[in-house]
């Protein structure tokens, strides 16, 4: 059976290359049941549109498989078109969000033939093996496939409990160089070596988030959050070392350290192990309280550089109704210990909720000045699976959920307004604000809008 994996690319214009880790969770998983995948690696060699329909025209494959999110179904329903009308029988494969999200809209919608739905590592190889052998896919849990013009929904695969028993994913299945090529433009201003001399790569230490934010989605959304062992992560990262000698890493988590005692194991462990490396991750507001000042100077001293957190609002009515259980008060206790310890703060905002004014805009961009920390910010994009989604279909702000979702890209640009705010106003409201805390910071950024910056998710201030 012939099998192409494909990974896209969603950024093109983005000097950013990070590997892909689902697709490589999926490569493997498929690799080490005996099928031997080939890989089209869009994001790796930004090849053209051109170049991807000529690829895909001119060689033909039985299954064609991709993970991609839900904010690219334009790219989705464009792909399988290609695939669909230039070899009819090939059994096109969708997952991530936009598999898990809208599985029903994407079947009806688009050449698709079948979604996997939520976690993909053990689905792939009962579908591929399914797919070989004729079988019946009702008995391959965790898919929605068509059948005589309807939507069929297999029950919900149970998650992997255990994700130690997970391998790590085989990278050279893919073009590692094209990604170490990339390492400086895949990090952030916190930089401690040679930009030329960076080999970044990304870890994958959980699964899920224990918080369920109501502009979120995630294919673990309805799953419990699960955690990968110090062992298991310092094992994947020794393994890196001597293998492309990685000296840079990142926890491309949602949560990467959920409390304090998992901190500390962590930090025991890369102790014992006497590893020199690089790293940074996410945690929760208040994970490190001021008496855990000893605990960060100690992550700065065994190589963390940056830990991400989100602030989202100053304004408290806006958190809670974006399910944010932590105050402002969590933030600034976090936020001045890391700074204390010279670990950078990644965080982020979302402008745009139904009770955001101009006053909570004002006060948000006025926190963000007084901490001297420069977020990535962005307008509240309603993904659909998230409760917003289901607010902004409810108030008559999504009537056609197709259009909607092909008209969506990030979140960057103002896609629903949601306020009571005119939109152009909210947009000015919003960049204004930007560029007054880019200014205050002492921040140069040479773009139209100062929403979009490209190589830079924050600008933090250690001073």
């Amino acid at each position: 059976m012939k099998i192409l994996l494909i990974n896209p690319s969603i950024r093109p214009d983005n000097p950013r290359k990070i590997f892909p880790m689902g697709l490589s969770y999926i490569a493997t998983a498929l690799h080490d049941a005996g099928y031997r995948c080939q890989i089209y690696d869009i994001d790796a060699h930004r090849f053209s549109d051109v170049e991807v329909k000529k690829y895909l025209t001119d060689n033909a494959f039985d299954v064609v498989a991709f993970g991609c999110i839900v904010t690219a179904y334009k790219w989705v329903k464009w792909i399988a078109s290609i695939v669909k009308s230039a070899h009819p029988n090939t059994v096109i494969v969708a997952g991530n969000s936009v598999a898990s999200s809208i599985p029903n809209l994407l079947l009806e919608k688009t050449d698709v033939d079948i979604a996997v739905v939520g976690e993909g590592d053990t689905t792939i190889v009962e579908l591929i093996r399914a797919l070989e052998n004729s079988h019946s896919l009702d008995n391959v849990n965790g898919i929605c496939f068509k059948r005589q013009g309807r939507v069929v929904s297999t029950p919900k695969r149970e998650v992997i409990k255990d994700i130690d028993s997970i391998p790590y994913p085989t990278r050279d299945l893919f073009d590692v160089g094209a990604y170490l090529s990339a390492s400086k433009y895949n990090t952030h201003e916190a930089i401690p070596i040679d930009a030329d001399k960076l080999r970044v790569f990304n870890v994958n230490t959980a699964r899920g988030c224990v918080y369920k934010c109501t502009f979120c989605y995630h294919c673990f959304v309805k799953d419990k959050y699960r955690i990968r062992s110090p062992e298991s992560v310092i094992g994947e990262i020794k393994d890196l070392r001597n293998r492309y000698g990685a000296n840079y890493i990142q926890f491309a988590d949602e949560l990467s350290f959920p409390n304090r005692s998992h901190i500390e194991e962590f930090c025991d462990r890369l102790a014992s192990e006497k590893i020199d490396i690089y790293w940074t991750g996410t945690i929760i507001p208040g994970a490190l309280r001021k008496a855990d000042l000893p605990l960060a100077k100690r992550m700065r001293q065994l190589g963390c550089v940056g830990l991400g957190y989100s602030i989202e609002s100053a304004d408290a009515n806006i958190l809670r109704m974006m399910g944010k259980p932590a105050g402002l008060e969590k933030f600034v206790e976090t936020r001045h210990v890391l700074r204390e310890a010279h670990i950078v703060t990644f965080t982020s905002l979302v402008f745009g909720y139904p009770i955001e004014t101009e006053e909570t805009i004002r006060r948000t961009i006025d926190f963000c000045i007084e901490e001297q920390v420069a977020p990535s910010s962005g307008y509240l994009l309603a993904l659909p699976g998230s409760w917003i989604y289901g607010y902004a279909r409810e108030k008559g702000l999504i009537k056609d959920e197709e259009q909607y979702l092909l008209s969506i890209a990030d979140r960057q640009d103002l896609h629903l307004n949601f306020t009571s705010i005119p939109s152009e106003k909210l947009v000015r409201l919003v960049q204004d604000g930007v560029k007054r805390y880019n200014a205050a910071l002492g921040i140069v950024l040479n773009c139209d809008n100062p929403l979009k910056t490209l190589q830079t998710r924050s600008r933090d201030s250690l001073a």
